[in-house]
């Protein structure tokens, strides 16, 4: 069985409170629920974490390898600062997939840019929650092991 690390970063877990306008009411409690209830359909492992600490996140991509298959990343606003978070992702040799609630294109200039995008598998963005969902869904094509 395939095993997913969904990774949330600073201010996730005020989702549902924070700026309702651009990343909607759900909360980050709902998406973990949602992401358990579909990787569970899915047959896949799944563990959900989130740190408001770039060091924690870090320790989270490193203790993945070996662990799991493959890592769902929204590192929020440490996307287009972290240089760190880039060096950890392209250090654990697993692929990585960068998410975004919003489309970050269509927000302030500074967030056009990630440090996470050349070392990424892919990236989605500007679908909300349901980004979770495809997030799933495309690390399990990339793995072989969709249905």
């Amino acid at each position: 069985m395939s095993s997913l690390l969904v990774l949330n970063g600073p201010n996730l877990n005020l989702l549902g409170t924070r700026q309702p306008d651009i990343y909607g009411r759900v909360t980050l409690d709902d998406i973990e629920k949602m992401c358990r209830s579909y990787a569970k359909q899915k047959g896949v492992g799944l563990e959900f974490a989130q740190s408001n600490h770039e060091g924690a996140l870090v320790d989270h991509l490193h203790a993945a390898k070996g662990t799991h298959d493959a890592v769902i990343f929204n590192a929020g606003a440490y996307t287009h600062t972290s240089v760190a978070l880039m060096d950890a992702v392209s250090s654990v040799g697993l692929p990585v997939i960068e998410l975004h609630l919003s489309n970050v294109h269509a927000r302030e200039a500074f967030r056009h840019k990630s440090f996470l995008a050349p070392v990424a598998l892919g990236i989605i963005s500007g679908f909300g929650a349901r980004g979770y969902t495809l997030a799933i869904d495309a690390a399990l094509s990339h793995l072989g092991a969709e249905p």
